[in-house]
This record gives C-alpha cells, sequence and structure tokens, in this order.
C-alpha cells in the first residue's frame, strides 16, 4: 500500500487491521438525556471512609524503636481540620467532635465534584 491509501483508509474509519472507529457521545453532567438515570444499582457499594490527621515520614530504624507511649510528630498543627478520604480521594474537611463517649467527624468543608474531578488529572 501506498502513503495516499493508508490515508484514505484512516479517513474512512478502517483500520489495517480491518477494524472499525468508534465515536461515543460525551457525558452529560446530570442534565440532558442521562439526567433520567437512576443511581439505585450503585447505592449499595461499599466504600472505603478514611479520616487522616496527619502525616510523617520517618525512617524504619526510627520506626523499629517505637513502642507503647512513644509520640509521633505529624505535619500538621493542632486545631487544623481533619481531611476525608473516599477510596483515596479527598472529599471533605472537618473536626473532630465526641458524641456519647465515641468519636466522630463534624464536617467543615466539602470538596465540590468538579473539583474532585479536577485534582484527579
Amino acid at each position: 500500500m501506498n502513503q495516499n491509501s493508508d490515508t484514505a483508509s484512516a479517513t474512512n474509519g478502517a483500520s489495517k487491521s480491518g477494524g472499525q472507529r468508534m465515536e461515543f457521545d460525551t457525558l452529560n453532567e446530570g442534565t440532558g438525556e442521562g439526567a433520567d438515570v437512576s443511581l439505585d444499582m450503585i447505592l449499595d457499594v461499599p466504600v472505603t471512609l478514611a479520616m487522616e490527621v496527619g502525616r510523617t515520614r520517618i525512617s524504619i530504624r526510627n520506626l523499629l524503636q517505637l513502642n507503647q507511649g512513644s509520640v509521633v510528630e505529624l505535619d500538621r498543627a493542632a486545631g487544623e481540620p481533619l481531611d476525608v478520604f473516599v477510596n483515596g480521594t479527598l472529599v471533605a474537611h472537618g473536626e473532630v467532635v465526641v458524641i456519647n463517649e465515641k468519636f466522630g467527624i463534624r464536617l467543615t468543608d466539602v470538596i465540590s465534584p468538579a473539583e474532585r474531578v479536577r485534582k484527579l488529572r
């Protein structure tokens, strides 16, 4: 085949392997045709919710020296909001509360869906 026939084949939607080029419609963000789709099928899918107080990096030597009563300094100051992650994606910030002698978190700032998608890229 020469270069012109390759170009013609590609522009007609066929590849050298005989496959067809597929075009997909763009996804709607809650409006238009896709707005009526029910989310019932995914409402029972389990996700992992994690609250992060802070992080630090230490050597394995120092890690092995930790024992009961050891204090590990974190990268976050007292009073700063905690990070709330769902399946490893930051979705909110919050503060620790105690209710009936159990810890909880009061969400103070929820990341918008558009911002979450932007951070994935």
